[in-house]
């Protein structure tokens, strides 16, 4: 298969468009060069190949018999790449295919959940696949177009792109449990106090982390139960078995209708934002700069200045 370079590709694009105007002035027109310019370059054309390809006078211009067949052919040619290309930009404009994402599970229920309708409402030619999952997993190697973790989880040769604002985590007890064991007025409190203990993606148990910069304290808690996910300590804490740690997005409904109370409030400390993560700019796949946008927009934030992939 001969290879073809753009300046050859170029110069029998300028040969159809002649033909097919059937004048050099008016082909030059719709090229926006000069008539002598297309001269020059159906001249260089002819010689590259080594074919006379147009038969010209002062007042007539006719393709030869295989310059005819050449523009003929061309045309299905161009006509394909033509094709190809409005496909290309009707899925730049309208994505369609499929997006595998891995998510955690607060991502997954917090920033995801809320735009999902609206984001399938716009595009209805794509489909999500996602896999919710709080381990650390290589999205690569798995087959994920993107992952969303916390801003400090994600790889140093990823993509990173923030979802939310800095998120803040507080610690949680029912009105029974404070009635029962005490209410914690002091990090150090929580030691002697029972606690939901938390499990984290790489299977290691969490430290909670109280305060903020300067003052921040890491409190390793014991209680009755160990959990992996949000949800099971959630629950926990409802059932009264020991305070929890967590995001205050996830318990506001139940703190409004006093199943949860949020104690030591000063306490509360600012984490990393949750954040989408790929491997390339220039390998965005279709509708994951469109739902980045949704969910930042969502979210509160400012949508990305330019797509991700240009």
């Amino acid at each position: 298969m001969r290879t073809f370079d753009r300046a050859l590709l170029a110069d029998l694009n300028v040969f159809v468009t002649i033909v097919r105007r059937q004048s050099m002035r008016q082909a030059a027109i719709e090229l926006g060069v000069t008539t002598s310019a297309l001269s020059h370059r159906l001249r260089k054309l002819e010689t590259e190949l080594d074919v006379k390809l147009l038969n010209r006078t002062s007042r007539s211009l006719r393709p030869t018999e295989a310059g005819a067949l050449l523009a003929s052919q061309l045309e299905v040619g161009l006509q394909a790449i033509d094709d190809a290309l409005g496909t290309l930009l009707h899925q730049r404009d309208h994505p369609a295919g499929r997006l595998r994402l891995n998510a955690l599970r607060d991502a997954a229920s917090l920033i995801l959940r809320p735009i999902v309708p609206l984001y399938f409402e716009r595009f209805p030619d794509m489909h999500i696949d996602l896999a919710v999952d709080d381990h650390l997993v290589d999205i690569v190697e798995e087959g994920f177009d993107a992952g969303i973790r916390y801003g400090d989880r994600v790889p140093q040769d990823m993509i990173g792109v923030a979802l939310s604002p800095p998120l803040n985590w507080v610690v949680i007890g029912s009105p029974a449990l404070i009635a029962r064991a005490g209410r914690p007025q002091q990090p150090q409190d929580l030691l002697d106090l029972p606690c939901i203990e938390m499990r984290v993606g790489d299977n290691s148990r969490y430290q909670w982390e109280l305060g903020n910069g300067p003052t921040l304290v890491r409190v390793d808690v014991r209680g009755p139960l160990c959990a992996n996910a949000t949800d099971q300590a959630i629950e926990a804490a409802l059932q009264g078995l020991g305070f929890a740690y967590c995001l205050e997005h996830r318990v506001r409904q139940d703190v409004a209708v006093g199943s949860l109370e949020i104690v030591m409030p000063e306490w509360s400390s600012e984490g990393p934002p949750f954040t989408i993560y790929y491997p390339s700019r220039r390998q965005v796949p279709p509708g994951l700069h469109e739902l980045i946008d949704l969910i930042r927009e969502d979210q509160g934030l400012a949508r990305l200045a330019t797509r991700a992939n240009k």
